[in-house]
């Protein structure tokens, strides 16, 4: 779960997810429905408010490294990383 803002309110709640190998996955969702909020958790990019994220069969936040290795995103918005160098960019993520 994940929580937002001085009102605490969800973004996401009590999300229970599997997709099993091979699997071809659509996420899809109206406009705040929180699936930029999920895909963020799983790559460890924001901290859930509660439970735990596993991507690849590992914890979000003890292996996002290795996570990030293996998993390509590109937000839609880059509005964060104005004053960042391409290469920072590609670091971080």
């Amino acid at each position: 779960s994940k929580r937002y803002g001085r009102d605490n309110q969800f973004a996401l709640a009590d999300l229970n997810l599997s997709v099993r190998k091979g699997e071809i996955f659509g996420y899809l969702g109206p406009n705040g429905a929180g699936k930029t909020t999920t895909i963020r958790l799983l790559l460890d990019f924001i901290r859930p408010t509660a439970g735990k994220a596993q991507l690849l069969g590992m914890d979000a936040q003890r292996h996002s490294l290795e996570i990030r290795r293996r998993v390509g995103f590109l937000p839609a918005e880059l509005s964060l990383w104005e004053n960042q160098t391409g290469e920072q960019i590609i670091r971080y993520m």
